[in-house]
């Protein structure tokens, strides 16, 4: 066991290479860099961009902010209403973002840094990138640990029930439900929620912005556990109807294809009840691909996923953050949650492994090759 942890372990450092490594390489033939972006605003007479830029970009690669006090006053007063910017200027830009070095260089410091979480500081925002990220995270683990566990709470009985009702009018009934479910998208699903229940054009029952009201600090702590859960409704309603959807369809087909296999039968001529078979002999092989499905669950919960419910409830969370980041060119910001939520999935997957052996004893890993 542990030394199938110690190769799991060491075969991460090349695939988070590899991962960072293709990352990088496209991003350098991406049109639109940070220079470019604020070069285009600057000649636009983008006021905020010149104060963004005299407030410091910084290398993307980890590296110390660079100042360059007096830019912003040096391009109102020079460059105003020209048709360009001096090229000594734009050389000052490069220097300032880090891109002054070849590409090798810059890679090269950036997992340098990366190895030991520095992650530089934000080209268009004040602020360090593990800030940023530390800023936004409580959002999104509120949305994708809630999501996680209502998905499992409800699929896992649910399928298990449809496997064992399998043809009957409940299972018809129910997969007409969870079809409907997962035909419609999460966004148009949350829209109807706003139209219906957040005083769109009926109920005004839940609220519409945040994760807690305005006076939250204000409550006792049991009023501030109901508020908290009470916003919560809505977008995690949103976000479970599709999750649940196919959680659900991939339990049945599991319980399925274990109920009909031959040691199944056999059980059952040993006199065994129905109860006995299913939990003592069907759950923990049917389970395995439930549990493989953790760690995709997980993340695609934990960031992607929640992008468009967070844009629709106003909920500044880490899926909203990277894709402003991506728009914004802001390239420390991207590079670290990539780097992170990489990092975290290739983590969830080596406890997905391990959690095979809770559920099912007879796996050894000593003898699995990696």
């Amino acid at each position: 066991m542990l030394a199938y942890i110690i190769r799991r372990i060491a075969l991460m450092v090349p695939t988070i290479l590899g991962i960072m490594l293709v990352s990088f390489v496209v991003i350098q033939f991406a049109p639109g860099g940070p220079v470019e972006r604020v070069i285009a605003q600057l000649t636009g007479d983008d006021v905020s961009a010149t104060q963004r830029v005299s407030g410091g970009g910084g290398d993307f690669s980890g590296g110390a902010q660079a100042q360059a006090p007096g830019v912003a006053d040096a391009v109102n007063a020079k460059y105003r209403g020209a048709q360009g910017l001096d090229p000594a200027f734009i050389k000052e830009l490069e220097k300032q973002f880090g891109f002054d070095k070849p590409p090798h260089e810059r890679f090269l410091k950036m997992i340098t840094s990366y190895a030991v979480f520095d992650f530089g500081r934000s080209y268009f925002r004040d602020i360090s990138v593990l800030d940023l990220i530390a800023e936004k995270m409580p959002v999104s683990i509120s949305l994708g640990l809630w999501m996680t566990l209502l998905t499992y709470l409800i699929s896992i009985p649910l399928g298990i029930a449809k496997a064992v009702r399998d043809g009957s009018r409940f299972d018809v009934w129910t997969s007409a439900v969870v079809i409907v479910g997962y035909a419609i998208p999460s966004f148009l699903f949350a829209i109807l929620l706003i139209i219906l229940f957040a005083g769109g054009s009926f109920w005004d029952l839940f609220p519409l912005r945040g994760l807690t009201s305005d006076n939250f600090w204000q409550m006792s702590w049991p009023e501030r556990i109901v508020d908290y859960l009470w916003h919560l409704v809505l977008p995690l309603t949103s976000m479970v109807l599709g999750a649940f959807a196919t959680m659900t369809l991939l339990t049945k087909n599991s319980f399925l294809e274990e109920i009909r296999k031959q040691y199944v039968t056999t059980a059952r001529m040993k006199g065994l009840s129905d109860n006995q078979v299913l939990y003592g002999h069907v759950f923990r092989n049917a389970m395995l691909i439930v549990i493989a499905g953790f760690p995709g669950a997980f993340i695609a919960a934990f960031f992607s996923g929640s992008l468009l419910i967070e844009t629709i409830f106003s909920l500044d969370g880490l899926g909203l953050l990277g894709f402003e980041s991506v728009l914004n060119r802001d390239y420390p910001v991207v590079f670290a949650t990539l780097y992170i939520f990489s990092l975290v999935g290739l983590v969830v997957g080596l406890v997905s492994d391990l959690t095979y052996m809770l559920v099912d004893p007879r796996i050894d890993f000593e003898t699995r090759e990696v």
